[in-house]
């Protein structure tokens, strides 16, 4: 193409143009003919900055400094390119550079001043995005007097006018249907969870995407911004501060695992050496609040929960999620709030939420309009989202609102969401793990009720648990003695470590050995979280035969117990989470291989957990019917005598049957008395009879 006044002209101004041109001719004058074959359709030409710095480190270094120069010169330079194979009228296609390094890789935390202007790369969670939205590029301004036209590019985020026209004339209208518009999407991302420390508050800052960059990413995504910093025009009220956002000029999306956390050579070799070691899921277990006493069958189920088993991708897009879901539901200050804030502590992507103070849409995601959107609608992500991934603790699960509750219910099961919701119909992946704590429906637990009719949560939502606890306070002399004095052994040690903090003093070598017996964790917190991390990315074990048969065994034999009462001990979602513990069991030894040992971890977690909590407490018999449908197959099977001999007696000719007979009949039969009039007292709420009047019950006639 042959340079017109105007191109030599910018040629000469910046010197940047003439390496660009050598650059594309000698390292990508093949991808450019291919991006002509696919332009406009494809709009962008991605440079690997590496190989820029390559060519040219002083180029690579200015374009980190002065980065509008530079990449105006390879906009300019990538136009005026002498390429045989272009039959395009207009070739102009968007530069981008990908690959930065990574001592431009810069936290949202550790953005300033001293960045504006400058390339950097910022790695974020999508957490709020706006619909697509016009953004105008050439404003095309007419004279309202003399009708004179004028181009006017806009650069800035308000829109520029002409000052005066050559008739002296200031008033302009805007030719819309002349102006350039471009799509724009803007994006809220704030710091990875992982990424933060104790209970650091996550930090965020705005991204401006667009062209071909719009609709790349969706909230929840872990993405690169590769932008540079700009300037927010400053508030009305505070007129010397200014806001900042990133102008995204290529998005790199992270990979979306558990965590990304930098491990080194030496802890690596330490996380091999600690696998390898016969306690080590002792060692783990201890590491686990360690503040807390006992529970040791509740700390080593979160431990396999948070090394997680392995989610499966199989044919006909069919998945399987490798998330364990554990429920821990106890009295009054037995330390289950301790246990998920640990548990968040150690996780290394977390998030903690808690009763009346989640929403359904705090859970999941929602749409809002706002000024964030420019008046539109945007979809925020809420914590499910967020911490795809990783694991969600949630506290005081019996106070939520159950509208709220329910949007847990398929996030769960199928690590997705969906949301549809001011016209906007969409899906979130929920990849998470739940780790959910609630009390008894009158605070603590009755020994002479069933355990089920004490929890105030939908049978529906607990049978989504692979593992579900209950923590009682039992009134035991020898183990509140030894609660007293892990407990005053605990606030001993803290009172020490502050009096000589305060005083500037150093403990005997005898105290600190008595400090760290009570309270250091087994193996250090963060050599914990690391050793979670790699696990997960590292480890992918395969059930061995030997452990097949094992969970085979112990699934049919409970299958067996049931059918013998005629009641369901064990369904499909049992098994499911056998394989799940095992293969999490597995990746604590960093095993590629779910061996019969992690096969019997898996059971006897398993039965601890249905014994406690699903056993009929009239045959003692392990019904997972509790769960499935809150009600235990015995009671089942009393409602439903119950429920016909009612309708037998209707039978007879009289209007309405006595309760006296009902009982009589019922006793008879073998039912106790207050079987019946439970029974009966169900068939009244489920709408399958009524009362009416006193002593005497109906069946409701079905349309």
């Amino acid at each position: 193409m042959d340079l017109n006044l105007e191109e030599i002209e910018k040629q000469e101004s910046n010197p940047y143009i003439e390496r660009f041109e050598e650059f594309f001719n000698s390292e990508y004058k093949k991808i450019i003919e291919k991006l002509i074959e696919k332009y406009p359709e494809q709009k962008s030409l991605v440079i690997n900055f590496k190989e820029l710095e390559k060519f040219d480190p002083n180029l690579a270094d200015e374009l980190i400094e002065n980065p509008d120069s530079v990449s105006e010169a390879a906009k300019t330079a990538i136009e005026t390119i002498n390429v045989p194979s272009l039959d395009v009228e207009i070739f102009s296609p968007q530069i981008r550079f990908s690959n930065l390094p990574r001592d431009r890789s810069i936290s949202i935390r550790s953005i300033s001043s001293k960045h504006l202007g400058k390339f950097i790369s910022v790695e974020g969670l999508v957490r709020q995005i706006t619909d697509v939205l016009p953004k105008i590029q050439m404003a095309v301004w007419k004279c309202r007097r003399c009708g004179n036209i004028y181009k006017i590019p806009q650069e800035k985020q308000r829109i520029s006018q002409p000052n005066m026209c050559e008739c002296h004339s200031k008033e302009f209208e805007l030719i819309e249907d002349k102006s350039v518009f471009t799509d724009y999407q803007k994006i809220q991302i704030q710091e990875p969870l992982e990424k933060l420390k104790g209970n650091e508050q996550a930090t965020y800052i705005d991204a401006y995407v667009s062209d071909d960059l719009v609709n790349k990413v969706s909230a929840g995504d872990k993405t690169n911004f590769i932008g540079v910093l700009r300037l927010m025009p400053p508030q009305k009220d505070k007129k010397t501060v200014y806001g900042r956002f990133i102008e995204v000029n290529y998005l790199e999306e992270k990979q979306k695992d558990f965590s990304e956390i930098e491990i080194s050579k030496e802890e690596e070799k330490e996380i091999i050496r600690l696998s390898k070691q016969d306690n080590i899921y002792e060692l783990l277990t201890e590491s686990l609040a360690p503040a807390i006493y006992g529970h040791s069958d509740v700390k080593s189920s979160i431990v396999l929960q948070l090394f997680g088993g392995v989610p499966k991708n199989l044919p006909n897009n069919q998945k399987i999620r490798g998330n364990v879901h554990i429920l821990l539901i106890g009295d009054p200050g037995c330390g289950k709030s301790q246990i998920l804030k640990a548990t968040a502590e150690i996780a290394p992507k977390s998030i903690f939420i808690s009763g009346k103070t989640t929403s359904g849409v705090g859970l999941t995601a929602s749409a809002v309009k706002d000024e964030f959107g420019e008046g539109g609608w945007t979809l925020k992500a809420g914590a499910l989202v967020l911490s795809s991934g990783g694991i969600c603790m949630a506290d005081e699960l019996d106070k939520m609102d159950p509208q709220d509750r329910s949007a847990l219910h398929e996030a769960m099961e199928q690590g997705m969401i969906s949301v549809a919701k001011a016209g906007i119909v969409s899906q979130f992946k929920s990849d998470t793990s739940l780790l959910g704590a609630a009390n008894p429906k009158y605070s603590r637990f009755d020994p002479h009720q069933p355990f089920f009719e004490q929890i105030e949560l939908p049978a529906s939502l607990i049978s989504r648990f692979d593992l579900f606890f209950m923590i009682r306070d039992v009134l035991d002399k020898t183990q509140d003695e030894k609660i007293a004095g892990h407990i005053l052994g605990t606030h001993q040690s803290g009172e020490k470590l502050q009096l000589s903090k305060k005083r500037g003093t150093s403990l005997t070598d005898e105290e600190n050995e008595q400090i760290n017996k009570i309270t250091k964790p087994a193996i250090d917190g963060d050599l914990v979280r690391k050793y979670i991390s790699y696990a997960r990315q590292n480890c992918f074990p395969v059930l061995t035969k030997e452990a097949i048969d094992k969970i085979t065994e112990f699934y049919v034999n409970l299958r067996s117990q049931g059918k013998e009462k005629g009641s369901y001990a064990a369904t499909a979602r049992q098994l499911e989470g056998l394989v799940r513990l095992g293969e999490a069991s597995a990746k604590v030894r960093l095993k590629d291989t779910v061996d019969i040992e992690d096969a019997e971890r898996a059971i006897q977690l398993v039965r601890k957990s249905l014994s406690e909590t699903v056993s009929d407490p009239e045959t003692g018999q392990i019904d997972i019917d509790i769960i499935n449908s809150g009600i235990s197959h015995s009671k089942q099977n009393a409602i439903s005598l119950t429920f016909k001999l009612i309708k037998d007696a209707m039978g007879e000719g009289i209007d309405m049957v006595p309760v006296e007979q009902v009982v009589m009949e019922g006793i008879e039969k073998g039912l106790s008395d207050d079987k019946i009039h439970d029974a009966i007292e169900q068939l009244t709420k489920k709408g399958d009879i009524y009362k009416p009047r006193n002593g005497f019950v109906k069946p409701i006639k079905k349309q």
